[in-house]
This record gives structure tokens, sequence and C-alpha cells, in this order.
């Protein structure tokens, strides 16, 4: 299914078939603040197993990101003290993976072995925003990749369509993303570490 969506002003019935696919243990491609993405709810394990035959990886050889709304939906599933609280609310939502302790709420499997951390994000994109917002949890979700296709022909919705349509509940065309990956930020050891630097900007970092 492919659903052309307003990147600017999100149309309310489409936004909730999207929330109402996703809590039927749905799967959904969508775009973000640095490439399309794809995910399902936290907890969906058969969502979680089609995404990785789709990227033609192992749970062990990948990990996800939990999608949240605003900080405080992260604080729900991270440890963050007063300082890195203060950090990310200068940041947030942006183009930001951070890498965190998690709490309680995130389930073991989902955690770095050892580290028990867990990567976030607080994407600012109107469309994913809105999805967030009516669905009141977070998505479980990676970075859309597909062996064989360059990264630059799944930045069209109408590809990834042709491509994997056939493996997803749902496609959101919301326009060309700006495929710049996102700036990784370790915290899970106090002092941040710039892992990798991309559309996030790392001044406040360094």
């Amino acid at each position: 299914m492919l659903l052309e969506i307003h990147p600017e002003s999100p149309q309310a019935r489409l936004i909730e078939q999207v929330v109402t696919i996703f809590r039927n243990e749905g799967v959904v491609v969508y775009p973000t603040d640095s490439s399309y993405a794809i995910g399902c709810m936290l907890g969906n394990q058969k969502g979680i197993d089609r995404i990785l035959k789709i990227r033609q990886e192992s749970a062990k050889n990948h990990y996800f990101s939990l999608i949240c709304q605003d900080l405080s939906e992260l604080s729900h599933y991270a440890i963050v003290d007063n300082p890195q609280y203060r950090l990310l609310k200068a940041i947030l939502p942006g183009a930001y993976t951070l890498i965190l302790k998690g709490t309680r709420e995130v389930p073991k499997k989902l955690l770095m072995p050892k580290r028990n951390t867990v990567g976030l994000r607080v994407p600012n994109h109107v469309i994913i925003q809105a999805v967030l917002a009516e669905l009141g949890a977070p998505i479980l979700s990676t970075t859309l990749k597909v062996p064989g296709y360059e990264a630059y022909e799944l930045n069209d919705a109408s590809i990834i369509s042709d491509v994997i349509g056939d493996h997803v509940d749902a496609i959101i065309d919301g326009g060309a993303c700006s495929m710049e990956p996102t700036t990784v930020i370790d915290l899970s050891n106090g002092a941040p570490e710039i892992l990798r630097k991309g559309q996030g900007s790392t001044t406040l970092f360094e």
C-alpha cells in the first residue's frame, strides 16, 4: 500500500490509517529527516523478522533504534541524567541517533550485549511526528536498506514500492529525504563520544 502523505500538512485520515497498521503488527516504510526508514511497533517480533529478511541480516548482526516522539518519551526508555537532559533538549528533535543506557522498559534482546545500551531517535520530520503523536508509543526502526540497491534508489517511494511493496504493509510517500545519515552520539559513559558525523551538528558535543 502506497500512501501519499503531505510532508508539511499530513492528512489526518492517512495518519490514522498508518497508526492502525502499526497497531495491527504491520511493517511500515516512512520518511525521516535523514533517509527512508522501516519500522514496526515495539514487541512485534514477526515485524522484526520481516524487516531483517528484507535487509537480509540476522538478529545477531543488527540493532534497531527506538523512534520516540519527544524527549519525555525517550527518557522513559533511556537513563538520562540532568546534564544530558539539558543537552538533548537543545538538539531534539533532530537528525541524531543517541546511544544511552536502557531502562527496564526496553526488552533485553534489544539492548546491546554487555553494555545494556539502546539507540534512540527523535526525528524532525512532520509526517513521522504526526504518526508518533497519534500512536502514543515508540516505533522500533532501522534505515531502509535492500541488498542490490543503491541508497539513492531507495529515496523514491514509488521505486521502494516496486522493490519491496509485497513485503511490507504500507509505504509512506512523503517526498525525497535528505539522504545524509544521522550523527551518532554515544552518551552511555557520561562524556559524549561522537561515533559518526552526519547531518546533525556536533558543535555542542565537541
